[in-house]
């Protein structure tokens, strides 16, 4: 009987999740009623209420799902050393790309800065700390220069996924590693 009720819960949730990403593919969150959410996941406000004190608690419970969900790709790769660093970027923008549209409306939205810094912290782990240890770099200059990488490469991911994602997850994989590497002397 949990388990029934495990799994209605689960639908219900993803349910409230897919209407909600799909209302700010029009309009800020800001703008977006219950009313709204529960009318296009035809639920009830009760219901809503049930697992969600807000339409903001349910964004960032689609940001905190986002980023598990990277994190869970991501931990299944063995990335020990600096040469993987362009494996690792390869598959951020992999899982960017399948996720294209949610990945887009969380970029998109006034908390943002929240599911940056979230970002950042998976991208600090997953590179940079190698990066800095190989580099003697100090923790105070190391904070600069990751807030400077990562910052630049959410925007240049950003504008792809804004443009139509013309490039592949590979090419772009490419363009910001080498950006990472060696600035904009590959730019030639």
């Amino acid at each position: 009987m949990s388990t029934k009720l495990d799994r209605r819960k689960q639908y219900t949730r993803m349910v409230l999740m897919d209407s909600l990403v799909a209302l700010l593919q029009e309009k800020q969150i800001s703008t977006i009623t219950i009313k709204e959410i529960c009318e296009l996941a035809d639920i009830n406000r009760s219901t809503f209420y049930s697992h969600y004190s807000n339409q903001y608690d349910l964004l960032h419970s689609i940001e905190e799902k986002f980023i598990q969900d990277m994190m869970s790709a991501l931990e299944q790769y063995n990335f020990s050393k600096e040469e993987e660093a362009f494996l690792i970027i390869e598959k951020i923008l992999e899982f960017i790309a399948k996720n294209k549209v949610i990945c887009q409306v969380l970029l998109n939205q006034s908390t943002e800065r929240h599911f940056q810094k979230q970002g950042t912290l998976i991208i600090k782990k997953f590179i940079f700390n190698q990066w800095m240890a190989k580099n003697k770099i100090d923790r105070h200059q190391f904070e600069y220069i990751s807030i400077f990488v990562v910052g630049g490469s959410v925007f240049v991911i950003k504008n792809w996924l804004e443009t139509g994602m013309k490039e592949s997850y590979q090419e772009m994989a490419e363009i910001i590693n080498n950006l990472i590497n060696k600035g904009l002397s590959t730019m030639r």
